[in-house]
């Protein structure tokens, strides 16, 4: 398919000028490819150089003449006066005949004739897929509608009308249309069609897609045309294959793609993958890849995808004897890098069993300065040299760590990153490790790529223990993480890198601020809520959630809650911040765990027979009572109760909040201090506010006296709860 992809560059390109340039060159050929004749057609009939071309189709005449198979040549003459314009009466004459002979025999041949509009001759544009259109209209047959409704099904025709009705996928309910509407818009499909067999039944074909994926881009290709990677994706991704598994079944299907001869694997995302016409073989695919390669790096890169997606192409002595050649021809260039060099050998070793590369590799690595040493690694441009010349550095170097270290943050590919942390966390070279870490996380800005990455290891849960793996450690690079978040929104350089990062934080409905929120301290979360208040990408709907999970952590950061109707000071239940979570973990344990459990028992007592002698199923019955006697009396609680804040200790008189230090008639002090009933704790002197003995001292002031049982107190010292 050599000139199809210039043909789709000038077509792309909207070029017409060097479109018929190319095809007067074209038309000079002697033997056509049947598939890139048509594949061009098609590109032309879709693009805007339809109409002028529809002005010169007959110079294609000599081309479609030396087309031997039958389906081919109809195929071809189907596109081409689906094309022209001219109306020419060679034209008509050769259409004419065409069909007549491939449906002659037709009993409804001349009805159907009249239909296409080539009983005049006049004005026969598209009359052979008019014809095929009419020949298949038939209750369940398959049609494509171009004009945007998609694949759709025949439930209704009428030829005494000239009327179809049809389902497609698109739109919803059935759609009526008229001949010669459907001549403007619908294409026959075969039930064997990609598109037809993914309107009928897609569970059948992702079935047979996750089997074969080769076979199933092998089909699309076939019946759709060349496709990029993004436009393979817009085919199959959740039509076919599910969304949630697109990723990985991608990625198998490309590394089985690329090792299949019969498609073409394009070099870059926006070039298009081709089905050829028949498989090459590894001597042809050899030739191709190194078609027009000139520059080193080309030629490297060139071998090593030849050789590792063509796993039997180096047994044929030939072709394995040519490329060390020119391999080891290369190494004797003048203008060769050393990291040209170092990437030669490791290809020479690993895949064609070179024995003097392992020395070379050894004698490059040693002879070089640490700095040099390092851009030779950055400069490899294949991951798997990367990773080979790091192992090479770790074997055959002393300050192998040091490298490790400043390559730990300037290599991108997360592969290596890891190789890399793993071999510097030891116990010789952690304590280097967690310096750098430090430094990364007191600057992250200066590494936001690799502060990130550290920041998703640290959160991955994964069992290695790393350096600031503990929950302090998370919790400071969560804070540098927020603090990173801010300082790349000004920045377009780090777009992509800061939509990932609020994909990490708001994911999953917010799943990694839930996770890392959990059991941190007041002054914690306040300083989140802060850090987060800056960040501008962070909407008022953000914000708000955020707002809620921190106070689910500690209520005390909600807004006094008003008082409802009915509700008096007095009913209110002050409580601290621990005591307000101990009763909603006692209401959660009830209605997840021993109401569960209650009902397992009843059902377990229920079996034993007879409810009248049943003293299981009788316990059972009155444990559900208590327990959901309990869960009503707490949540009534709960909706009562109201957190003490600083706000609400007074410092000059007693009150709820309150620490006070009292002396009696003898002397003796005691101190207490004034919470909720909740918090109550005889053993420990605290009082709840509603108890006698703190009713007693509400609203005094130091110095003042009261009465208890009896005895006469002083009040000698006042302090509050906040500042215990």
């Amino acid at each position: 398919m050599g000139y199809l992809k210039e043909f789709l560059t000038q077509i792309n390109n909207r070029d017409f000028h060097k479109f018929l340039v190319l095809w007067e060159e074209y038309c000079t050929s002697d033997i056509v490819e049947a598939e890139e004749f048509s594949q061009l057609l098609k590109a032309t009939k879709a693009s805007e150089l339809a109409r002028p071309f529809g002005q010169i189709v007959e110079t294609a005449l000599p081309l479609w003449k030396t087309i031997q198979d039958k389906q081919e040549s109809y195929e071809i003459l189907r596109l081409l006066i689906d094309l022209q314009t001219t109306n020419s009466p060679t034209l008509a004459d050769i259409t004419f005949n065409t069909l007549q002979e491939v449906h002659g025999h037709d009993p409804k041949f001349n009805e159907r004739l009249r239909l296409a509009g080539l009983r005049s001759k006049e004005q026969f544009q598209g009359a052979i897929s008019k014809y095929d259109l009419v020949a298949h209209m038939a209750k369940g047959n398959i049609v494509f509608h171009t004009g945007g409704w998609g694949t759709g099904e025949i439930v209704d025709v009428s030829f005494v009308r000239e009327h179809l009705t049809i389902e497609f996928e698109n739109v919803a309910g059935r759609k009526d249309l008229s001949f010669t509407n459907a001549f403007k818009t619908l294409i026959p499909l075969p039930n064997t069609h990609f598109l037809a067999r993914r309107f009928t039944n897609p569970d059948l074909l992702e079935k047979e897609g996750k089997e074969d994926p080769v076979a199933l881009v092998k089909l699309l290709l076939h019946d759709m045309g060349p496709k990029t990677a993004a436009e393979i994706k817009d085919e199959l991704c959740e039509l076919v294959i599910p969304e949630k598994d697109w990723t990985k079944w991608w990625q198998g299907a490309r590394a089985k793609i690329k090792k299949n001869a019969i498609i073409e694997t394009p070099d870059t995302l926006k070039e298009p993958f081709y089905l050829l016409k028949a498989e090459l073989s590894p001597e042809d695919r050899l030739q191709q890849t190194m078609q027009n390669k000139t520059d080193i790096n080309e030629i490297v890169q060139a071998t090593y995808s030849f050789v590792r997606d063509t796993p039997h192409g180096l047994k044929n002595p030939a072709t394995k004897e040519s490329l060390q050649n020119k391999l080891i021809e290369l190494l004797t260039l003048a203008d060769i890098s050393e990291n040209q060099q170092l990437q030669i050998y490791l290809l020479l070793e690993q895949f064609f069993g070179y024995t003097s590369s392992d020395s070379r590799i050894t004698q490059l690595i040693q002879t070089q300065t640490a700095s040099n040493l390092e851009k030779i690694v950055q400069a490899i441009d294949i991951i798997a040299f990367k990773k080979r010349a790091l192992v090479a550095i770790k074997e055959y170097r002393s300050d192998w760590s040091t490298l490790f270290l400043n390559l730990l943050f300037s290599l991108p590919q997360a592969q290596l990153r890891d190789y890399i942390l793993k071999e510097l966390n030891q116990p010789a070279t952690r304590p280097a490790l967690e310096h750098k870490l430090k430094e990364l996380l007191n600057h992250p800005a200066q590494y936001p790529e690799m502060y990130v990455w550290y920041f998703q290891r640290l959160i991955s849960q994964e069992e290695e223990e790393i350096p600031f793996q503990n929950a302090e450690g998370k919790g400071h690079f969560f804070e540098g993480f927020l603090v990173l978040f801010h300082a790349l929104e000004n920045q377009p350089d780090y777009r992509e890198l800061l939509k990932k990062m609020y994909n990490m934080l708001a994911g999953k409905r917010y799943a990694l601020i839930r996770q890392l929120l959990q059991g941190t301290t007041l002054e914690f979360t306040k300083e989140f809520l802060l850090l987060a208040s800056k960040c501008q990408t962070f909407t008022d709907h953000d914000m708000k959630i955020l707002r809620s999970l921190a106070e689910v952590v500690h209520p005390s950061l909600a807004p006094p809650k008003q008082r409802k109707e009915g509700v008096t000071l007095d009913e209110e239940i002050w409580t601290t911040e621990e005591g307000y979570l101990k009763v909603q973990d006692r209401i959660r344990q009830i209605g997840t765990v021993e109401m569960i459990e209650n009902a397992r028992e009843i059902e377990a007592a229920r079996a034993l027979g007879d409810l009248r002698e049943n003293s299981e199923f009788k316990f059972a019955q009155e444990r559900r009572a208590r327990l959901q006697s309990e869960l009503k009396t707490l949540s009534t609680q709960l909706n009562r109760a109201r957190i003490i804040t600083p706000l609400d200790v007074h410092s000059e008189e007693v009150g709820v909040g309150s620490v006070v230090e009292v002396k009696d008639a003898k002397d003796q002090p005691v101190r207490y201090m004034i919470l909720g009933p909740w918090d109550a704790d005889p053993e420990k002197n605290i009082l709840s506010f509603n108890s006698k003995l703190a009713q007693s001292m509400i609203g005094k002031k130091k110095g003042d006296t009261f009465n208890f049982k009896d005895e006469d107190f002083e009040i000698v010292k006042l302090d509050s709860y906040f500042k215990q």
